[in-house]
C-alpha cells in the first residue's frame, strides 16, 4: 500500500517495525525546553532515509509547536532524500496537534488508543483602558489586531491539519471551541493520519 505525496511521488505505507527506534523522542509540555531537546535530537538524526519523530504531550505553547513544525517543513524541503514521519503516542493534545499538522498526512501515525485533541487557541489577557481617548482607541485596536491575527494563524494550522482528509474547515471551527477529541482509529478513518500502529 502506498500514499501519494503532494508532488505525486509514491510514499510507502509504514509498519510497526519501521518505528522500532525513533530518532527523536519527545514527551511533556511543548515549550522551549522541548524545542532544545528537539533540535539536539534532530541534529543527530540520519540525513537520509526514514526519521521518526515520536511525541506524547498534553499541550503547551502553540508558537513553539509552530517553530518545531517549520523546522520539519524546512528540513523536508532541503533534504528530500529523508522522510520525516510523526508518531503520536498516548496523547497528542493542542500544541501537539499543531506540530503534527506540519507533517504531510501520509507521514502521520498514531499508536493504538492515542487521543488527538484539537481546540482553539486560548487568550488570557486583561485590557486596561486609561489615558487620552486616542491612546485608548489605539490600545483597543492593538488588542483586536492581536486576536484577529491569532485567529488567522490558528486557522492556517487547522487547514494544514485537515488537508487531504474528510474533515471540513466548518466542522473543525464548530468542534474546536469545545475541545474536539478523536481516538486514533477515528482520526485514521477521517483521513487526518495515515495509520494506527
Amino acid at each position: 500500500m502506498t500514499a501519494c505525496q503532494p508532488d505525486g511521488a509514491e510514499t510507502p505505507a509504514l509498519r510497526s517495525a519501521d518505528f522500532d527506534t525513533p530518532a527523536v523522542v519527545l514527551a511533556g509540555t511543548v515549550d522551549y525546553a522541548m524545542y532544545d531537546r528537539f533540535l539536539s535530537q534532530m541534529a543527530g538524526a540520519p540525513r537520509e532515509g526514514l526519521v521518526v519523530v515520536a511525541l506524547s504531550t498534553l499541550g503547551g505553547d502553540p508558537e513553539v509547536a509552530r517553530i518545531m513544525g517549520e523546522d520539519i517543513r524546512f528540513q523536508s524541503e532541503i533534504r528530500p532524500q529523508r522522510r520525516l514521519v510523526f508518531l503520536g503516542r498516548t496523547a497528542i493534545y493542542s500544541a501537539g496537534a499543531t506540530f503534527m499538522s506540519f507533517f504531510a498526512r501520509q507521514n502521520r501515525y498514531l499508536t493504538r488508543g492515542t487521543r488527538l485533541m484539537i481546540h482553539e487557541r486560548k487568550l488570557d489577557k486583561a485590557l486596561e483602558i486609561s489615558g487620552p481617548l486616542t491612546t485608548c482607541v489605539a490600545s483597543v485596536k492593538a488588542m483586536l489586531h492581536e486576536i484577529e491575527h491569532s485567529i488567522t494563524i490558528q486557522n492556517e494550522g487547522f487547514e494544514n491539519l485537515i488537508l487531504g482528509s474528510q474533515v471540513t474547515m466548518d466542522e473543525v471551527l464548530q468542534r474546536a471551541p469545545s475541545n474536539w477529541y478523536l481516538e486514533a482509529e477515528d482520526a485514521r478513518q477521517r483521513g487526518l493520519i495515515e495509520g494506527v500502529l
